[in-house]
């Protein structure tokens, strides 16, 4: 994308976009004519199996108030016993701390690109797929990369997280 593209799009899209070049990550954003605040909407729209799409789910770390970023496959329910355990005890995140941790609203949280630094996870059912999608900073936005481009762009541990 050149900089007049970038500027056409949503301002969290734009982070996404920037972060992705920075990264010298192979593909876009791409905008969604659907919102794709759901991962079975993701899927749909896209054309793809549930579990291709990387959901992002933020838990509150309750000792610190720091976000904890569980990165799941869209077919699977993260544990938050399991998160608990390796992270410390969990909150309910709101949509206001999701998105002033974050930066980005519920339903187009993408797993970079975060507004501030918090405790990442990547779920290891992810890796059961060459390709998947993750949301791009806005409902309609959307990303594809491997799980292993996820693992080097966050820095964030694999991990059994789910149920």
């Amino acid at each position: 994308m050149c900089g007049a593209e970038l500027n056409s799009l949503p301002e969290g899209v734009q982070r996404v976009a920037a972060y992705l070049q920075s990264h010298e990550h192979p593909h876009t954003p791409r905008m969604l004519d659907d919102a794709a605040r759901t991962a079975q909407q993701a899927a749909d729209a896209l054309g793809i199996a549930l579990g291709q799409i990387a959901k992002s789910i933020i838990f509150r770390r309750v000792h610190d108030d720091a976000a904890v970023l569980v990165i799941t496959s869209g077919d699977k329910r993260v544990d938050e016993k399991k998160v608990a355990a390796m992270v410390g005890d969990l909150g309910r995140a709101d949509a206001s701390f999701v998105k002033s941790k974050t930066g980005f609203s519920i339903g187009g949280v993408a797993p970079v690109a975060h507004a501030s630094t918090g405790v990442v996870l990547i779920d290891r059912e992810l890796f059961r797929f060459s390709e998947i999608w993750a949301a791009a900073g806005h409902p309609h936005a959307v990303f594809a990369l491997t799980p292993a481009q996820l693992e080097r762009m966050t820095g964030a541990p694999v991990a059994e997280v789910t149920v």
